[in-house]
């Protein structure tokens, strides 16, 4: 487990690494609000809206603030008001009638595996406690180091999720293991970072010091070997016929 006095110099280095153009989002679920964290205050349309505003500070958030997203809420495992639970059916009536999410995909939904009492939000380098997720936004070339490296610390390929966004949170949180989001129809209306170009990469704290070590050394390793590819590529439509080592020694 990552200390939290280690949480700004790993936020950096997954920054720098990376070449992020979004600080990392952390979230962590927690039974008492540390002191002196205040909440979220203006109502979102849905709680992956928190993601977005995490960038600027840390706030805490309840179970009525997730409200009005029944989806979110369920997902989250939250405690609904009878009124989301009417807008949950309501919302999976009109889903099936679209052939967006039949009754036989809700059992392939993540949901989390215990019910959270508080979730904190904030930039990863602010959190006063340690981290459950993750949150990266990425383009492709981005995702494909962290997808080598979660193979690495993982042991297995992750996880690639569609709709809805924000059961990445359960999907991780539950596995323990690295997923990437390519977002939703709605996480995509209501945040204005998440591009077309971009997805969304979630990790797991407990192991983020491991991904953050593999993550360096495969950055350095693709700008070494994106180069000798060049160099390659250059040499042949040229017309030549370089060995590996001739490769190399162009390089160097």
């Amino acid at each position: 487990m990552i200390k939290t006095t280690d949480l700004a110099g790993t936020s950096d280095a997954l920054v720098s690494s990376l070449d992020l153009q979004q600080v990392p989002i952390a979230i962590a679920f927690v039974e008492d609000i540390p002191e002196g964290i205040g909440t979220p205050g203006a109502p979102v349309p849905a709680g992956c809206q928190f993601w977005e505003q995490a960038r600027s500070g840390v706030f805490v958030t309840s179970a009525a603030d997730h409200y009005r997203c029944a989806v979110g809420t369920y997902t989250h495992h939250l405690e609904p008001s009878q009124a989301e639970q009417v807008d949950l059916q309501d919302a999976l009536a009109v889903f099936a009638d679209l052939s967006y999410v039949r009754p036989e995909d809700i059992p392939l939904i993540p949901v989390l595996d215990f019910q959270p009492k508080h979730i904190l939000y904030g930039p990863l380098a602010r959190l006063p406690v340690p981290p459950d997720v993750v949150l990266l936004f990425v383009n492709a070339s981005q995702a494909l180091l962290l997808s080598e490296a979660a193979h690495q610390v993982d042991k297995q390929s992750p996880v690639a999720m569609g709709r809805p966004a924000c059961a990445v949170i359960p999907q991780v949180k539950n596995t323990g293991c690295a997923a990437l989001s390519l977002g939703c129809c709605g996480a995509r209306a209501y945040l204005d970072m998440l591009t077309e170009t971009m997805g969304i990469f979630a990790l797991p704290g407990h192991k983020l010091a491991n991904y953050t070590e593999r993550i360096k050394a495969l950055a350095q390793a693709n700008a070494t070997l994106t180069k000798f590819h060049l160099i390659r590529r250059r040499d042949i439509a040229a017309g030549k016929s370089p060995s590996i080592r001739e490769s190399l020694r162009t390089m160097q």
